[in-house]
């Protein structure tokens, strides 16, 4: 990500207020998510590369958040009937947010002007937000390793 593009939320702020679906057609909101720590990781599209590491290297460690508190949620422009297939693909255990109108991405500012070889286009800042039982943000990554993300979550959160 660019490091000058660092999102609308920072440390310390309340999560931004939303409504969403998840891969199943529920209604999630803010509200919804308050009462339990949250790990809330944001994803450019369902089945590429990056975005497979991550989602598996957190579904690889699921049991040991749950086990510490922590729920995962992830969030992607892609529709629930794509997020519905990622999940049987790969066995996710966690819900998946759809947000094709970007209500979401927007709200936190993590979606935004990219560049890739050498090409710019509009696209999702691959971040993870955390936040405790009153939605207050306790933890922002901004440089995601998604091979390796769940060690820098457990990292960060001293667990």
């Amino acid at each position: 990500m660019n490091a000058k593009i660092l999102g609308k939320v920072k440390v310390g702020d309340r999560i931004p207020d939303f409504s969403a679906y998840t891969e199943a057609g529920e209604v999630i909101t803010a509200e919804a998510l308050l009462g339990q720590k949250t790990i809330l990781y944001f994803y450019p599209k369902d089945n590429t590369p990056g975005c497979i590491k991550e989602a598996c290297n957190l579904r690889d460690n699921y049991q040991y958040f749950m086990s510490k508190g922590y729920k995962i949620i992830g969030v992607s422009k892609d529709t629930t009937a794509l997020h519905q297939k990622f999940i049987k693909k790969f066995n996710l255990p966690f819900p998946l947010i759809a947000d094709p109108e970007l209500n979401l991405l927007s709200a936190f500012g993590f979606y935004g002007p990219k560049k890739f070889m050498g090409r710019a286009f509009m696209g999702t800042y691959r971040t993870t937000v955390v936040f405790d039982e009153k939605g207050i943000i306790t933890h922002i990554i901004y440089d995601v390793k998604t091979d390796d993300h769940s060690n820098q979550l457990k990292d960060i959160l001293g667990l």
